[in-house]
């Protein structure tokens, strides 16, 4: 009997960075899979609580830049884009490639709208209050 140990890595993309066993990250979800789990984080925050939605550039790297005297060649397979969403403590992240990222934004925007109704507008202050008061 043979048994399975993870080795954990530091994966830059996976869980924000925290180390995560591997064959287990979480930027291995799909799209459809974050869009789901990001309705129920904004269903979940809708009376109280924010979701925090961060997008950056990806370009594969599962390794850190190395450094200036050690130079490796990587040249990125194509533009991929890294989706990062959480409430503060639970943390989901998705990859979407340049070939489904028309798709996922269709889907991505219906989602944010339907969910982004129940912000409260901030209250303007008239000028003429405020040149009120300093007279």
């Amino acid at each position: 009997m043979r048994a399975v140990v993870p080795v954990l890595q530091d994966h830059p993309s996976s869980a924000f960075g925290k180390r995560v066993a591997s064959g287990k990250t979480r930027r291995g979800k799909s799209t459809f899979t974050f869009l789901t789990e990001l309705t129920r984080l904004f269903q979940k925050c809708r009376t109280s609580g924010s979701v925090f939605i961060t997008l950056k550039k990806y370009d594969g790297r599962t390794k850190p830049v190395p450094r200036k005297g050690h130079v490796e060649s990587f040249e990125p397979a194509d533009n991929k884009c890294l989706l990062r969403a959480t409430d503060g403590k639970k943390k989901i992240s998705t990859v979407v490639s340049s070939k489904e990222v028309n798709k996922f934004q269709m889907a991505y925007s219906n989602l944010l709208r339907a969910n982004m109704d129940g912000l409260k507008k901030k209250d303007k202050k008239s000028k003429n209050k405020k040149s009120k008061a300093t007279q």
